[in-house]
């Protein structure tokens, strides 16, 4: 088959997407990644992928620039003639649908956050939702990664409950972020993985490090990240310099692996305003870090409040910092326990395996006679089916100690 994937930037391809690349690729089937082209387009092409380069504006909404954009999907998809096309990201998902429509090409969406226009709210979202509805209409299948967007489509009405499946974002590598003894020192290490984006708490999380540094010096928050993000919640290099220069945080830059600085973190932290399933915390519970995060759509269904981590209140710095506070005063014995059973959350729930089996599925019910079902070993069982359980009694867990 020709399969296409398009989706607002390479590095997004790359980064999030490369397991269902891969099975893909191995298969036999013909990939083809449709976005902006960054550095990530040489290693995309490398792991034998075709990328072509889609001219877009990834920020604001223009009614004649997105018309120029279904046109310009349009002209991609009849020139490339792929058999079934997945979608990535808010315009990506919404205008290369109704290109995609227009052309009567399967097209499948997956819905991994709702974007700065839905939490914006007033006219704006009433704009974006209006888009969706039209654009996933008539759809056979949508992917969500999170029970709470999906019920949102549904009681919005901009999609139908039968057009919706779930999946676990996009899964976590288990083998490749396994797990790691929490660092022998004293004092402890916070650490945000995120672009410097006000979307993702960037802000709260400074201000709660701010008042917690002039009060003890045994604490540390770090920030890892892409600065100047292409997002209208994107804040700048002079925010950054000026927090780094008063000492409350340490910026690590922007690195490909993120592995051997959640080995050094005792805690990932994630105080975003709404996720799909945050890869960073997946990540993290995934290498027996525990988590603190905003109770909120995506971050909920990855942190077990008081088990695997804990959970504050969106836009709240109060009741962060209680949060951060409260860990840098937990005994290492329970920190221990913590990244135990979030790592035991990851097996169960959020192995990436289940994500591929859930586009080979789908991909073999859009395009009826193409053998793209799953090995049986990626088929759905107790260990591999998304559950999004969100249990806050340990007797259901069993605790495996890294």
């Amino acid at each position: 088959m020709r399969v296409l994937l398009t989706v607002n930037a390479a590095w997004n391809a790359l980064n999030f997407r490369r397991p269902v690349i891969e099975a893909l690729l191995s298969k036999g089937h013909h990939v083809t990644i449709l976005a902006p082209l960054d550095d990530a387009a040489p290693a995309l092409r490398a792991m034998g992928c075709r990328v072509v380069e889609l001219h877009m504006d990834v920020q604001g909404l223009s009614p004649r620039q997105d018309a120029r954009l279904v046109n310009r999907f349009a002209s991609h998809f009849a020139t490339l003639r792929p058999d079934v096309i997945l979608g990535y990201t808010v315009k990506n998902n919404i205008f290369g649908a109704v290109a995609a429509k227009r052309m009567a090409i399967p097209f499948l969406p997956n819905v991994s956050g709702l974007g700065t226009g839905f939490l914006s709210g007033g006219a704006l979202r009433m704009v974006v939702e209006t888009l969706y509805r039209f654009a996933f209409r008539g759809l056979p299948i949508l992917f969500f990664q999170n029970p709470d967007d999906r019920d949102l489509f549904v009681q919005r009405r901009l999609i139908a409950p039968g057009q919706a499946r779930l999946v676990p974002g996009s899964g976590v590598d288990l083998k490749h972020f396994s797990p790691m003894p929490l660092p022998a020192r004293k004092g402890t290490v916070f650490l945000m993985i995120s672009r410097l984006l006000r979307d993702k708490g960037v802000l709260e999380y400074v201000e709660a490090a701010r008042q917690i540094r002039t009060v003890r010096n045994d604490v540390r928050f770090q920030i890892l990240g892409q600065v100047g993000a292409a997002n209208r919640s994107a804040l700048g290099a002079n925010d950054l310099s000026r927090w780094v220069q008063a000492g409350v945080i340490e910026h690590l830059g922007e690195h490909d692996d993120v592995r051997p600085f959640i080995a050094l973190a005792d805690s990932v932290v994630l105080p975003s305003y709404r996720e799909g399933a945050p890869r960073t915390l997946l990540e993290a519970a995934s290498m027996a870090r525990p988590l603190i995060a905003t109770d909120v759509p995506g971050c909920r269904h990855v942190v077990d409040d008081g088990i695997t981590g804990m959970l504050c209140v969106p836009r709240d710095i109060e009741s962060l910092r209680q949060r951060l506070v409260a860990f840098a005063d937990m005994p290492t014995n329970t920190r221990v326990m913590m990244g135990g059973a979030g790592r035991d959350k990851m097996l169960r729930e959020y192995d990436q395996a289940i994500v591929v089996d859930s586009y080979l599925s789908a991909i073999s019910d859009l395009v009826p006679g193409q053998a793209t079902t799953a090995d049986a070993r990626l088929r759905p069982s107790p260990h591999n089916t998304p559950q999004f359980s969100n249990t806050r009694d340990p007797k259901h867990l069993h605790i495996q100690q890294p």
